[in-house]
């Protein structure tokens, strides 16, 4: 399919700022961000049916239904992959999952440098990847790992500008200026959040990852808290 005749409907629910977009023919219609706590259950779909009526489509128009898949919020990606998924079989098109950290990578796609989305993932951990800007496009060159902030400032280059973006920045900001100094570059607040249209571009270069709706997964870096519990407890228990 050509990607100046493509609709698409992006969805994103994994972080703090839920939001959705939609592609009309190529170009994006509508984009809408809400920052309103984590109550994305109460305020995507409205925000979907919205977008949609604004952009004159109904779902049975739209070519592919993207999601943020993670990582992030482990409630809030699930009622994201879950909505793209029920849209997506209700209209019998196909769905595609988008990683968050690329995603935030597309807030610098004009960077001569590396792009370094960092999530705060608590627990003294990060969700983090690195990005090289290739034709307008994130090019990966670091897998998405949930680890100790120190250990992926280890991994960088040593000999490019970094740049900094996501939720971690505002928990972490300072201590990567004192580590990294003039070399490290931290997105301001208007270029630290996931945009939603990024997810349609991202969602329009993908084609050959669109697949059927049953296939869209969350995407888990670490085990759920509840998981990590019940193992804590389990591994407890057998020690007794």
């Amino acid at each position: 399919m050509e990607g100046g005749s493509m609709n698409i409907l992006a969805i994103d629910t994994s972080g703090p700022v839920a939001g959705c977009a939609v592609m009309r023919d190529g170009k994006i219609s509508q984009m809408i961000a809400m920052n309103q706590g984590l109550t994305h259950s109460e305020t995507i779909m409205p925000a979907v049916d919205y977008a949609l009526t604004a952009s004159g489509l109904t779902c049975k128009d739209i070519d592919v239904f993207a999601a943020v898949a993670g990582p992030g919020s482990f409630t809030g990606v699930r009622i994201g992959v879950c909505a793209a998924k029920g849209f997506a079989h209700g209209a019998n098109k196909p769905c595609v999952a988008i990683h968050a950290l690329e995603a935030l990578a597309m807030n610098y796609y004009g960077f001569d440098g590396i792009c370094c989305p960092i999530l705060d993932a608590r627990r003294g951990q990060v969700y983090c990847a690195a990005f090289e800007m290739k034709n307008g496009m994130p090019e990966r060159i670091m897998e998405d790992d949930a680890i100790a902030l120190d250990e992926f400032l280890k991994r960088l280059p040593e000999d490019r500008r970094l740049v900094f973006v996501g939720d971690g920045v505002g928990a972490y900001g300072e201590k990567i200026r004192g580590i990294l100094g003039e070399r490290a570059l931290i997105a301001p607040h208007n270029l630290r959040d996931l945009r939603a249209d990024a997810v349609c571009l991202l969602a329009q270069a993908k084609q050959d990852e669109w697949a059927e709706a049953k296939m869209l997964r969350p995407i888990y870096l670490r085990a759920p808290q509840a998981e990590r519990e019940r193992n804590a407890r389990l591994a407890q228990e057998a020690d007794k």
